[in-house]
Parts: C-alpha cells; structure tokens; sequence
C-alpha cells in the first residue's frame, strides 16, 4: 500500500492521451460548423432569396445559394461539382485530422487545422442538405463588389493563414516528431 504522504505523479502534457490533446481542436471544429449552421439559419429564416440588406455602406447582407467553389468556380455546371466538392471537403478534413494528430503537441497548427476543418464540414452539410452552399456576406466598395461569402468560409481563410504562417514561421511550441516516440534519444 503506497504511502498517505507519497504522491501520485501528475500528467505531463507528453503523457496525455492524444485524444486529450487533440479533444480542444476537435471542439473548436465542432463550434465553427455549429456557428456557421446557426447565422445560416438566421439568414434563411430572415432573407428571401437575392435579398439584400444594407448594413453599412460598404456590407451588405444578401443570401445567395453557391453551387461551385469559392467565387461560385464552377457553379455553372450541371450538379457533378456538389458531389466533388462535397468528397473533396471530406478527404481533405480527414487529412487535415491525421496532421492534427501529428502536431497534437502544438497550439498554432492544430487550431488552424480545426478552423479548415469546421468550416468544410459547414459547408459539406450546406451542399448534402441545400444541394450549395449558403452565402449571406457582401463586402462592396466604390464599385468593386467581393462575392458573398459565409462564417465557414471565413473561419476556412483564417485557418489557411495560420496554417501557412505557422509552416512559414514556427514558433517552437512542438516538439520533433522522433523525440516524440518512447526510447528515442536525443
């Protein structure tokens, strides 16, 4: 029997399961598509088709259905691109997840990985259950018009940004893969 005064060693972030250090990640996934789904709603709930409301003088809300890619790419053409974009969203999360998992030990990566991750997925459940994408923010200035755009789509950009700025830049807050591994030495 151990010893009323000896205690128990505490976890290390090392020792931690990787689920626990992915765990954070994948709700922070879970809250960017839950968010997107939400003001998606709203919009839908609030605005018919093509509607436009003003905010300021340079955004506007608008809901718009995308059928393509970013700037409506290949929206144009015959229903195929629903199912391709809606695979192609679907492999790359299940990439971006085995990346998490190799850099559960760090912050930057991971946080972006869940950003892309949550925002596709968002966007996945748009195509599978609206057959697009719904958009519903317009930036505009002096005649030029940025195309619609949703929280999805936003939390996607800012994951890509982080993600190459933290591939550009790292900052140290991960360790080498083989010190990572039990019995590997330095």
């Amino acid at each position: 029997m151990p010893d009323a005064t000896m205690t128990m060693p505490q976890p290390t972030p090392r020792s931690r399961s990787a689920f626990s250090l992915m765990l954070p990640w994948l709700i922070l996934a879970v809250v960017v598509g839950v968010l997107d789904q939400i003001t998606k709603q709203l919009v839908m709930a609030n605005l018919q088709l093509g509607q436009m409301i003003p905010v300021t003088s340079f955004f506007d809300l608008v809901l718009v259905f995308n059928t393509g890619a970013a700037f409506s790419f290949l929206a144009e053409h015959g229903g195929w691109q629903r199912w391709f974009f809606t695979v192609l969203a679907v492999l790359i999360s299940a990439w971006l997840l085995t990346l998490m998992h190799h850099h559960r030990h760090e912050k930057m990566l991971p946080a972006a990985f869940a950003l892309i991750i949550g925002g596709a997925l968002g966007n996945v459940y748009d195509r599978l259950v609206h057959g697009a994408v719904v958009d519903f923010l317009h930036f505009h200035y002096a005649g030029w018009s940025w195309p619609a755009f949703n929280l999805a789509d936003s939390a996607i950009t800012v994951g890509v940004v982080m993600m190459l700025w933290g591939q550009l830049f790292p900052r140290g807050d991960h360790t080498p893969h083989d010190q990572t591994r039990p019995g590997a030495h330095s």
